[in-house]
């Protein structure tokens, strides 16, 4: 059973410039913000040995964990949720911009992109 979890400090949090990125990229990929979700996850990868994922998703799994934070719904596998607890999803537009940048109090290194990191 997915349960909708009240946000804590320990909760994944999204700042507004990614909310308003997430939405927009959401309604021109065929997803409704309103109802549909961000899967937000952790794989083995990237050059500090671990590797954010983010994509949309229509349906929750069995032992997905769902959040909401500034009116979009997250989801996150019971394995990601540990490395993500405490993470802010911010979006870093504009020339220099990096795109979707994880704020993770977790990630002991991160590399010079920031899509990967260690603990």
């Amino acid at each position: 059973m997915v349960y909708l979890h009240q946000l804590r400090s320990d909760m994944i949090k999204v700042s507004e410039d990614a909310k308003k990125k997430i939405a927009g990229l959401m309604s021109e990929e065929g997803y409704d913000a309103a109802v549909d979700y961000v899967r937000v996850g952790v794989k083995s990868g990237g050059c500090s040995g671990l590797s954010y994922e983010l994509k949309f998703d229509k349906s929750l799994q069995e032992e997905d964990k769902l959040f909401e934070d500034n009116d979009i719904k997250l989801i996150v596998d019971k394995r990601s949720f540990l490395y993500l607890i405490g993470t802010v999803l911010e979006y870093s537009g504009g020339l220099n911009g990096k795109g979707f940048v994880f704020n993770n109090p977790n990630a002991q290194r991160t590399c010079g992109c920031g899509e990967s990191f260690s603990l």
